[in-house]
């Protein structure tokens, strides 16, 4: 009989049901009212951790709060003490975020775990679910803090780190109740997994373009991002004529049509984005003497990548040149791609088919924590369809139906998961 069956049986909420209004309900753990935002180390995001421990026990796991703050559940398998497979997703937010970009993942992977345990069904592996604490870097500029610390990458330098208060982060794990200098010991080893799956919103127009509810990620991009600065001569605007001038918003604003107009004619799924520009000084009757803006550039080959951006930096610098500025380009940030194992994908993409919809990949242009797992565990990725593609907005949205579909691929996968070597067989 299907794990709705039983539901309806038992009187239980549907597996969406009850995803949404866990949803809704950690949406409200918020640091304002009116704007969602669930910082790490804060006084919000110590009440969401410990609603969702809660929710792990309930669900028939063990569940902890780690050294980084990560909400840990464990739920064994036939017998004590087995290997697991790692459900996961993030718990924080971006500020005046959506509430379904990381916790839809977390909040699935327990609604499985406890349909599972409903049924007394236990499996010949553990299942863990964590909640990473910091996937969005939003308070100390630096991502992916909680899953890192459970890869055993976490970079000790970022301790030093201070928040726009002046806080460190040393002194944020103490007062969230912490030891900062226990943060190793949340560290997992490769062989206590078998695999890292991640259900995640698709933060993209992509599935709702192809009318899937669902689909199979086949990598994680690896992104560039740098830092640019021209510097050109400010003047005043009534009186240097054009043809003298030497402005440095025209040509930031040359170099921003280049890079669009670049990763436009990319027939390899090239992502460039300029996200941030200031003009200095800024005044509507001063030519601007100084301009800076971001880069992002992203693509699932790191080869290509990194030839784009060389390509790029010779566009802009040619840009400067002809119109006598200066240009300083620093590389703020790098990430490699990240593909998803082949033998994970192929188990999702069976439990997508055996509940009955069409095998969409795709890749993922937004980080996720399985960039940092994959250095313990080959991982896969399971992306579920939001209105319009939006993110990191109030108005990011899962339908009811399809965060009902996601939780039934991911309860297939669970229930037929094949570690990696029998799977290969």
């Amino acid at each position: 009989m299907s794990a709705l069956g039983i539901a309806n049986e038992t009187k239980q909420p549907s597996l969406g049901e009850e995803i949404v209004a866990r949803i809704n309900t950690l949406a409200a753990i918020s640091e304002t009212p009116e704007h969602l935002a669930r910082i790490f180390l804060t006084e919000e995001h110590r009440k969401a951790a410990d609603l969702i421990l809660a929710w792990m026990r309930e669900a028939g796991m063990s569940a902890h709060l780690d050294a980084i703050g990560n909400v840990c559940g464990r739920y064994e398998g036939d017998r004590p003490g087995l290997p697991c497979l790692m459900l996961g997703s993030h718990y924080d937010t971006v500020r005046d975020a959506g509430k379904w970009d990381g916790p839809l993942g977390v909040i699935t992977a327990i609604a499985c775990v406890a349909d599972l345990n409903r049924r007394s069904k236990r499996l010949p592996f553990a299942i863990e679910v964590v909640g990473f604490a910091d996937e969005e870097g939003v308070r100390f500029a630096s991502t992916l803090l909680g899953s890192r610390a459970v890869a055993g990458t976490f970079d000790q330098s970022v301790l030093n780190t201070r928040d726009r208060t002046g806080t460190s982060m040393r002194d944020a794990l103490i007062q969230f109740g912490l030891d900062p200098d226990h943060v190793r010991k949340a560290a997992r080893a490769r062989g206590e997994l078998l695999g890292y799956v991640e259900l995640h919103i698709e933060q993209g127009p992509v599935l709702e373009e192809k009318g899937l509810p669902v689909g199979v990620v086949t990598a994680i991009a690896g992104a560039t991002r740098l830092a640019a600065e021209i510097s050109g001569v400010a003047g005043h605007a009534g009186t240097v004529p054009m043809a003298l001038r030497r402005d440095a918003l025209t040509g930031a604003a040359e170099c921003i049509v280049a890079i669009e107009q670049f990763c436009g004619d990319d027939q390899a799924g090239l992502l460039g984005t300029v996200g941030y520009v200031s003009a200095m000084p800024g005044a509507t009757n001063v030519i601007p003497g100084k301009v800076s803006f971001t880069m992002d550039i992203r693509s699932q080959s790191d080869a290509h990548r990194s030839r784009a951006v060389a390509d790029i930096l010779q566009r802009i610098e040619a840009i400067a040149k002809r119109r006598e500025l200066t240009l300083q380009v620093d590389v703020t940030h790098e990430n490699r791609s990240v593909p998803c194992a082949g033998w994970l994908t192929s188990q999702i993409a069976d439990a997508v088919a055996a509940e009955g919809f069409a095998v969409f990949e795709l890749p993922s242009g937004a980080g996720h924590d399985g960039m940092a797992m994959a250095d313990i565990a080959d991982i896969g990725m399971i992306f579920v369809r939001c209105r319009g593609g939006i993110s990191h907005n109030p108005a990011e949205h899962v339908e009811l139906a399809d965060a009902e579909i996601g939780a039934r691929v991911l309860l297939r996968v669970i229930e037929s998961f094949k570690p990696g070597n029998a799977a290969n067989s």
